[in-house]
């Protein structure tokens, strides 16, 4: 294992210099899963439009926005496209969340934190219904970087 990008040769913590780096374009998918009983997943699938997934969708979208005030060391990043899409299955709704920019830093921290949020707001709309709601899975499932 290399060393943490976010600590010096002292042990102390500190943001990474990425000055000397080309902007390129960047992309990161993430996931995370929701998990519940059946009925609940059936009364998220029938809510109508304007309903807790299109609000977890939106939190997700806003928390990627906002990565570098809730994470420490994260640069600030010019976004240039989140989407957060929700799916309902039998007893689960699957997060996946695409953040994309032009920059000289990954998008990987937008990407999980739009997944994470998102998850968390389904289990906050959903908590009331169902008292074993787990949040897993939350994971970078894609990474991506050309040449700007």
């Amino acid at each position: 294992m290399s060393e943490l990008s976010h600590v010096d040769d002292t042990g102390v913590v500190r943001m990474v210099d990425v000055g000397g780096k080309e902007p390129s374009r960047r992309r990161a998918v993430a996931r995370a899963e929701v998990r519940m009983g059946a009925e609940t997943a059936r009364r998220l699938r029938e809510l109508p439009k304007g309903d807790a997934l299109a609000t977890a969708q939106v939190a997700g979208i806003m928390a990627a926005k906002r990565t570098a005030e809730l994470i420490p060391l994260c640069h600030p990043l010019p976004l240039s496209h989140i989407a957060v899409e929700l799916e309902v299955g039998g007893g689960e709704v699957t997060i996946l969340a695409t953040a994309e920019t032009i920059a000289q830093t990954g998008v990987e921290m937008e990407a999980l934190t739009a997944a994470s949020v998102a998850a968390l707001t389904v289990y906050d709309m959903a908590k009331a219904v169902d008292k074993e709601l787990e949040i897993t899975g939350v994971r970078l499932v894609e990474k991506s970087k050309v040449p700007a």
